[in-house]
């Protein structure tokens, strides 16, 4: 884990079009509007996550993601058209967040060692991603293009076999990243709930599906 179990902020969101502070220091009332926007999209981004991954897209409710952030609900409409955009911001919000992890061009199993650190310090993507799959076919679907091009251009480059398919690759270790939020009990069971003895088993996994790494 990666030290803390308080889940970790999202990204701090783009300022929306035409938003862009002034001058640093130039104490306009447009600055301080801007600045008081930018807070209430900030605290709506983060309420959403709550809403959305306790309760799923189709059972969350605008006013209880306004009143998580302290603000009119009317503020949803004002800053994202509704529900559904703010859901999709949120979204691209996470995205953004965990394209940092292949910054540096990992290799896989350290990749994705990343992101199941990432999601056991916070367990709401994988609950928002679980939720999706199980019964929120109303949820805008998340985008996963990015991972699997990353794989394709990994086989591709020799570091996976030629063989293996990076959709049903993503799928796979999208399940072994998730294994042990979701299954919780099996993973107090099977390994006593140690999350590093596991991140080293899966990067030792995911290092005998490469051409060059045992992830040891």
């Amino acid at each position: 884990m990666t030290g803390s179990d308080d889940p970790a902020p999202l990204p701090d969101p783009a300022p929306p079009p035409g938003a862009a502070p002034g001058p640093a220091g130039s104490g306009t009332a447009a600055d301080g509007r801007t600045a008081s926007g930018l807070r209430s999209r900030r605290r709506l981004l983060e309420a959403a996550f709550e809403e959305f991954a306790e309760h799923g897209y189709a059972g969350a409710r605008v006013a209880s993601i306004a009143a998580r952030a302290g603000v009119n609900k009317q503020l949803i409409s004002y800053h994202f058209g509704g529900k559904r955009g703010l859901y999709e911001q949120m979204q691209a919000q996470w995205l953004r967040r965990e394209s940092r992890f292949r910054d540096d061009d990992p290799a896989l199993p350290e990749l994705v060692t990343r992101y199941l650190r990432a999601a056991l310090a916070d367990p709401r993507a994988v609950r928002l991603a679980a939720r999706f799959l199980l019964d929120d076919t109303a949820a805008p679907p998340p985008d996963n293009s990015a991972d699997v091009e990353d794989l394709r251009r990994r086989r591709d480059a020799g570091e996976l076999p030629a063989d293996l398919d990076p959709a049903a690759l993503l799928l796979a270790i999208m399940g072994m990243v998730s294994a042990p939020v979701l299954l919780a009990a099996a993973s107090d069971e099977l390994i006593g709930g140690d999350h590093e003895f596991y991140a080293d088993q899966l990067a030792r996994v995911v290092g005998h599906l490469t051409t060059g790494s045992t992830g040891a």
